[in-house]
């Protein structure tokens, strides 16, 4: 496996999933604002696509994967009846989490937005929605199934291709949206169900040359199945521990109008570099990285370790400082038409610039994480996870009353850098890590890469002041050539610098 072209399909198919989904929100910003139908509608989204990244963005495969990867070195026959045992134990559980949930509704959507409950219309819309839109948490997460499968047998690119789907649908319903009024939040989330049954049937038709499932509800748990579940729970939290802040916060702020939706859009935002700089980078070195954990390949895995930190600080870095210096400037290029007006923009932006400073540490989370799960730790994570989590809503609810909605972003970013340190002071401490001879030097290149590209930006980010102002109708095109000439300077000073080398492209790990 090359470690840079792996992470290089899966973070391109990705990042075009993430560009089609800033498309989709775009629209909802310009038809829904950051009103009541668009807090209704996000807190019924929210549920299903937090469960979406906490099974499919590598959480479900810090389980599934090291345990999977053992049976196929047994045989086909050995890693289908494994893999077919976990499926039919999915599908049941998932099936009656669904029916309990759904006639639970009511007090369900109480607990994910107590701030609703004095708000009847806000109430009922937010519990009518939420119905139709749950259905996609059954559909998904047996499609993260098929997902892992496919990326225990190193096959990147299908399982990252599934999520446009999610995009394109929506974006379809949204383009006649001005025919369907206050209807518009019910097509979108009957639209968010069926794409998740649509990404379901396009991944099993890519799974069949690995795995041939079938239903067979007559199932031995055996200690393989049990292990499994065992992990399961505690790689699911300390995995999307990022996620489940979010969720917490979303939860918090639901007790300000409009907070959900500035979240919201600020969320969208940072979760472009994440995908590609943790999610993308932590799913892509599982599979190799349990192999040679399992083989006692201490040369191999410390390589893998090494590059896997030095490429997700690489991205998010330069990317952290970029958002720092232009969270305004971003924020209004992206979302700042129609009904998201000016007060939309400055909230949503000081909501991207703290989270923003926890931008590496939630890469960091995603790295560090791989690197217990290849070794079947998933209990470690899951402790710190807890603490971060207890600290974050600690924080949150202590302050949310006197600065309002804005220490959430606060919370998660400082609760997710006390995440990343334990997780690397665990690390050290089991002797399940530890930097190479060139790690240090190739950590000071790229801070010095990214501090350069920094000014640059600053300074591009002043030039082009008043094509960005808010008023202006075609600031997204100074944007994006604002990040896309600072992008090319970032990458030019780290090529000259040596931060990273041609042969790193090269290098099989």
């Amino acid at each position: 496996m090359n470690l840079l072209k792996s992470t290089g399909t899966f973070g391109f198919f990705t990042l075009i999933s993430r560009i089609l989904g800033y498309l989709r929100d775009i629209l909802i910003a310009i038809f829904l604002g950051t009103g009541v139908l668009a807090d209704a509608f996000f807190v019924a989204f929210r549920i299903p696509n937090t469960f979406r990244r906490l099974f499919s963005e590598g959480t479900f495969n810090a389980a599934f994967v090291p345990s999977y990867t053992s049976e196929i070195v047994k045989g086909k026959k050995s890693s289908n009846k494994f893999a077919n045992d976990i499926f039919n134990l999915l599908f049941l559980g998932l099936f009656f989490l669904l029916l309990v949930v759904q006639i639970f509704m009511p007090a369900f959507v109480s607990i994910i937005a107590p701030g609703f409950v004095d708000d009847n219309e806000k109430m009922e819309l937010a519990i009518n929605l939420t119905r139709i839109t749950f259905p996609f948490l059954f559909f998904i997460c047996l499609a993260s199934f098929f997902s892992a499968i496919l990326n225990s047998h190193n096959k990147f690119g299908v399982a990252s291709v599934a999520p446009m789907i999610l995009n394109i649908v929506l974006i379809g319903i949204l383009l006649f949206s001005k025919t369907l009024g206050d209807e518009l939040v019910y097509y979108l989330s009957y639209g968010v169900s069926l794409s998740g049954f649509f990404q379901l049937i396009f991944l099993s038709r890519f799974v069949r040359k690995y795995y041939s499932f079938k239903f067979n509800f007559k199932i031995k748990v055996n200690e393989k199945v049990k292990f499994f579940f065992k992990k399961l729970l505690p790689s699911v939290f300390s995995s999307g521990v990022t996620q489940i802040n979010i969720l917490v916060g979303t939860i918090i702020a639901s007790f300000q109008a409009s907070a959900v939706s500035y979240l919201y859009y600020a969320d969208r935002i940072y979760q472009i570099n994440l995908a590609i700089a943790g999610i993308a980078i932590g799913v892509v070195i599982l599979p190799q990285l349990s192999k040679h954990v399992k083989a006692k390949r201490k040369d191999k895995i410390s390589l893998i370790q090494n590059k896997a930190l030095e490429l997700s600080l690489l991205l998010s870095l330069p990317a952290a400082a970029a958002l720092l210096i232009g969270s305004e400037e971003i924020i209004s290029a992206l979302f700042g038409y129609g009904s998201f007006d000016e007060l939309s923009v400055f909230n949503s932006s000081k909501a991207l610039y703290y989270f923003a400073l926890g931008l590496p540490a939630f890469s960091l989370i995603k790295v560090f994480s791989s690197f217990f799960f290849a070794n079947h730790d998933t209990k470690i994570p899951f402790y710190i996870s807890l603490i971060s989590v207890l600290v974050n809503i600690v924080i949150s609810i202590s302050y949310f009353n006197e600065i309002g909605f804005i220490i959430i972003p606060i919370a998660t970013t400082i609760s997710s850098w006390l995440n990343a340190f334990l997780l690397f002071i665990f690390l050290k401490n089991k002797n399940l890590f530890s930097f190479n001879n060139i790690f240090l030097i190739n950590l000071i290149k790229i801070s010095g890469a990214s501090i350069l590209m920094a000014l640059f930006f600053n300074f591009l980010i002043s030039y082009f002041q008043k094509e960005l102002a808010f008023d202006q109708n075609i600031k997204s095109f100074y944007l994006i050539l604002t990040v896309v000439l600072s992008l090319l300077f970032y990458l030019i000073i780290s090529y000259l610098i040596k931060a990273f080398k041609m042969n790193d492209f090269k290098l099989k790990y």
